[in-house]
Formats: structure tokens, sequence, C-alpha cells
């Protein structure tokens, strides 16, 4: 099979899926499937995400020429609204291409209320066309699929979760007896993660020998926004914003971490949750992410997206023993490794591709 595998970018600074698909490319390569990777950036071609697979093949081009030249089975496409996605949907309809659409959490209530008059314009003029031309749309989550299915689109919805690579050993590490412990923050510096009211739990709180560390890449404009926020509350000696890290940097915040917090007001998955489970940190987040597993499986705490209910719930962080913060942690590494180990995901993605290329053979024979 032949894969053609779309995404806006594959620069790590955006992270999300410029991670998740490079790694999905990865995986699918490692189990016998020729993908081929695009972004209409060229960052295919010069990510450091993309590792050095056999079946894995970097493309450069426009998509006329990068289809052409490659001869995709399938194409799976990530994200939507931008101009690439709408040239692609259109290309593959012409090509009677089957394709699949990820959605990435973009048709979530938050996402469309966003920029919501030039969205919907967008919606009416192609968007909509677009995602009804797809053989199948892919949610992360049942929520995802429930916001899909209120807007009453045509294709069928695969449910299936992204991965996380799952460190050799979880989080564990020395403190000194002056050293405050830590709660993390990394994901992207955006108003859809709740910054504004994480802040204002934090203030409400002011937890005695704790920091919080906010780190991640943002446009200047909000980070100076948040930075502010900091200054108001008077926290700048327990609340520190940092930029972006990658790499062994990133691995470091995690395993230094006593707990991750993430209080988006809307996620479709939210893979850096996954990511802090993954090395034994237990996590806060909101119920505008569907992370139930953290009540479920006691590894975390699920709080309505509001600073009160935030505050709580970071209240119950604080207060809770370092043992019992990292019986949680193990907890939530056994859940990631259950459910969300790379191996199965792309599994259960090329069953889903194989299925979507017989239906579109079928359709053609008719």
């Amino acid at each position: 099979m032949n894969l053609l595998l779309c995404v806006g970018t594959f620069d790590p600074v955006y992270g999300g899926p410029s991670v998740s698909v490079s790694r999905l490319g990865v995986e699918l390569a490692r189990d016998g499937v020729t993908v081929g990777l695009w972004a209409p950036d060229g960052s295919a071609i010069t990510s450091t995400l993309v590792k050095k697979e056999e079946r894995l093949l970097p493309l450069a081009g426009n998509l006329k020429q990068v289809v052409r030249s490659f001869q995709p089975d399938i194409v799976h496409d990530n994200g939507i609204w931008l101009p690439h996605n709408h040239s692609l949907a259109r290309l593959a309809a012409q090509r009677n291409l089957p394709r699949i659409v990820s959605i990435h959490g973009m048709l979530e209530p938050w996402a469309l209320a966003h920029k919501r008059v030039k969205k919907k314009l967008a919606w009416l003029a192609y968007q909509k066309r677009d995602l009804n031309r797809a053989a199948a749309l892919h949610a992360t989550a049942d929520s995802e699929a429930a916001a899909i299915a209120n807007l009453g689109l045509l294709p069928r919805v695969v449910v299936l979760p992204n991965g996380v690579d799952i460190p050799a050993a979880a989080t564990s590490h020395t403190r000194a007896p002056n050293q405050p412990r830590t709660a993390l923050f990394l994901s992207r510096i955006h108003p859809k993660k709740g910054l504004d009211r994480l802040i204002d739990a934090w203030n409400t709180v002011r937890p005695r020998g704790w920091r919080l560390r906010i780190v991640g890449p943002g446009a200047s404009g909000y980070c100076d926004e948040v930075a502010r926020r900091i200054a108001r509350a008077g926290l700048e000696r327990q609340v520190f914003l940092e930029g972006p890290l990658y790499g062994a940097a990133k691995t470091r915040a995690f395993t230094s971490a006593d707990a991750f917090l993430l209080p988006s007001h809307s996620e479709n998955f939210g893979i850096v949750v996954a990511e802090a489970l993954a090395h034994g940190v237990p996590v806060l987040t909101t119920t505008a992410t569907p992370w139930q597993a953290l009540e479920s499986e006691h590894c975390g705490w699920w709080v309505p997206p509001t600073s009160e209910a935030i505050a709580r719930g970071l209240a119950e962080v604080v207060a809770a023993s370092d043992e019992t913060r990292k019986a949680m942690g193990m907890r939530g590494r056994a859940l990631v490794k259950r459910q969300f180990a790379w191996r199965a995901i792309a599994k259960n993605m090329r069953a889903s591709y194989e299925s979507i290329v017989e239906q579109s053979r079928v359709m053609g024979s008719i």
C-alpha cells in the first residue's frame, strides 16, 4: 500500500499533529506501508522528527507533482480550513483517490467559535463539501466523534486515539530539602489552553513550596499577555513562563515534575496528557478534554473548565502526599502502555486504510 500522509507542517515548534503525524508515519513504515510525507512548507524534507526508514519517503513539490510521482492508494490529510486541505480534497476527488481526514479538534465547539465568521463562510463555501467527499473522517475520541456527528456530515467516522512513546522508566527524581515541588504546563501558549484560568487558580491557592513552569511555544503577543497576568497577580516568584523544549530537555521537564496541568478550553485528545502519564506524572486537566480515564483509573483529576474548579483540583494536587501522587502516576503509566502504544495504534490505523481502499475498489467496480 502507498499512503500519502499530509499535514500543515512537520516543524516541531507547532507540536500536536506535526509530532503525531510524523510518528504515525514512522510506525506505519515499520509495519510495511510505503508512506509518503508531505507538508506545504516543505518541512517533510527538513524536519528532525522524520526518522530514516526504508519505506518512509519525505516528499517535496506541489500536490499535483507529488500525487503524480508517488501514486498513492489512499490519502490521509490532517486538519481542515487551510488552502492545501482544500486543494488536496479537490485533487483526490478528481483522481478518485480515497481520502481520510483527521479533524484534530477543529470542529469542536470552542474551535468553531474562534474566528467564527471566517469559519462560517469557509464552511459554506467549500469546507462542508470537502469533508463530505472524504471516504472517512478520523476522530481521536468519542467526544470528538460526537461533535462531528452533530454537524450532520456524511462519511463514517473512525475513532482511534493518538499514540505516545513510552519511556523506558517512569519519572524518578530526588529533591533537595529546600527545593520546591514542580507543577508543569507543557503545550502551546495559546488562548485555547486555558492559561488565564490556570493563573487565576494558582493565585487563589498560592501553594506553598510549589512552583509552576509554563513551557511551550507561542505568539509573542499572547506570551506577553500571559506574562502581564502573572505580574498583575504578583506571582513572579512562583510562576515561570519559559520557551519551548524539545528532545532531552523536554524529557527532563517531565521527569522533574510532580504534577502536570492542562487547563484547556477544548482538546480533541491532548497528547501531552498521555506523554505526562507515560512518564509517571499525575495529571490535572479539564472536562473539555476526553480524559475521564484520569478519574476511572485514579491517575489524576478531571475538573470542569472554570477557574474555581481548577483551583479546587489544584488544592487537591498539592495536598496529596508525594507517595499518593507517585502511585497515581504509576497507574497512569500503566494505562498509557495498555491503550496508547504507537505500534498498536499504527496497526489499527492500517486496518482502517485497508478497509477504505477495499471499499473504494468495490464502489469503483459497480
